[in-house]
């Protein structure tokens, strides 16, 4: 395998490993269909694996390949991945790579201060605006698919924000959002989300079928919450969670407690936030635009030994 140069991120708190250099060439000719690719290539995998696994990434570890777009509409496009294979949609990732595409001048910063870089995912087309302060994106149509589904003994909300999320208030599981739950939250939330699997199915492209994850939630006041979200197989989104915020924001919308133009404070388990908001009603679902920022945290290239017994890696959990 040849070298593979990566800069990294995070976007309040959650990793982002964008790969620069060496990556894989993923054939197909929308980014959706690169990602059956990708998931059904072994060699194209490998690299995935070298760069989340230990012991040069970790269980929590969030990154992409970056791909040609689907069309001249969009700047590139992209393949999420984590431990456990690849998703559909990422918002914290969506915000890094703002960040980056801007910072690095694969896409020139616009003279007024805010910049729109066109990104082409999985589930469809998103618009991140960057500016010094923030990352604001815009996400694909998000909705509401199921409502109080008993799991667990308790109920969940399912709803869509460019990926599958089951909403499920901590309380009602006896716990609360904080670090001294974490292991306690992350067994529950894997069993809510393998219990719902099978119940999340995109109405038109079964390539979004499944649970993602599972949002945990404390509510904190008049538009103001705090969540974990549980993915992939008990992987943990530090930050807010993007995708997930639009999720809720689909919720909180059909519940009327949220109309168009007020904000959702959206806060993490480390104590960062995100800033959400419904933009307006389609018949797709509510359009939604959640804000953050994400910083560098370094820059390397990663190679493979082809005598290291361990060859890509491991993972403990």
């Amino acid at each position: 395998m040849e070298p593979v140069s990566v800069v990294d991120y995070h976007t309040a708190g959650e990793p982002f490993r964008i790969v620069t250099d060496g990556g894989p060439v993923v054939p197909g000719s929308t980014v959706a269909e690169r990602r059956l690719t990708a998931q059904s290539t072994p060699a194209i995998d490998a690299v995935r694996q070298l760069l989340v696994n230990e012991p040069r990434g970790h269980a929590d570890m969030y990154g992409c390949f970056v791909v040609p777009p689907d069309d001249a509409g969009a700047h590139f496009g992209v393949l999420f991945w984590h431990k456990d294979g690849y998703s559909t949609a990422c918002g914290h990732g969506t915000i890094a790579l703002g960040v980056w595409a801007v910072e690095s001048g694969l896409v020139p910063a616009a003279p007024d201060g805010v910049t729109e870089v066109v990104i082409d995912v999985p589930s469809g087309r998103v618009v991140a605006r960057v500016t010094s302060s923030e990352v604001t994106f815009q996400n694909v149509p998000s909705y509401v698919l199921a409502r109080s589904v008993p799991v667990a003994g308790v109920v969940a909300d399912i709803s869509f924000g460019g990926a599958f999320y089951a909403s499920v208030s901590a309380a009602s599981v006896g716990l609360a959002v904080i670090p001294e739950h974490y292991a306690d939250l992350i067994a529950i939330g894997r069993q809510i989300k393998w219990a719902l699997n099978d119940v999340a199915v995109h109405p038109t492209d079964p390539r979004l079928n499944g649970i993602y994850g599972t949002i945990l939630y404390d509510d904190l006041g008049p538009l103001h919450q705090r969540n974990v979200t549980v993915f992939a197989d008990g992987q943990v989104d530090r930050s807010p969670c993007g995708s997930g915020t639009s999720a809720r924001l689909a919720l909180l919308h059909a519940d009327g407690l949220l109309g168009a133009g007020q904000v959702l404070t959206h806060d993490s388990i480390v104590g960062t936030t995100f800033r959400g908001r419904i933009l307006s009603e389609t018949p797709a679902g509510v359009l939604t635009e959640v804000s953050g920022l994400a910083h560098r945290t370094g820059t390397s290239t990663f190679t493979l030994d082809p005598l290291d017994p361990l060859g890509t890696g491991f993972t403990l959990r």
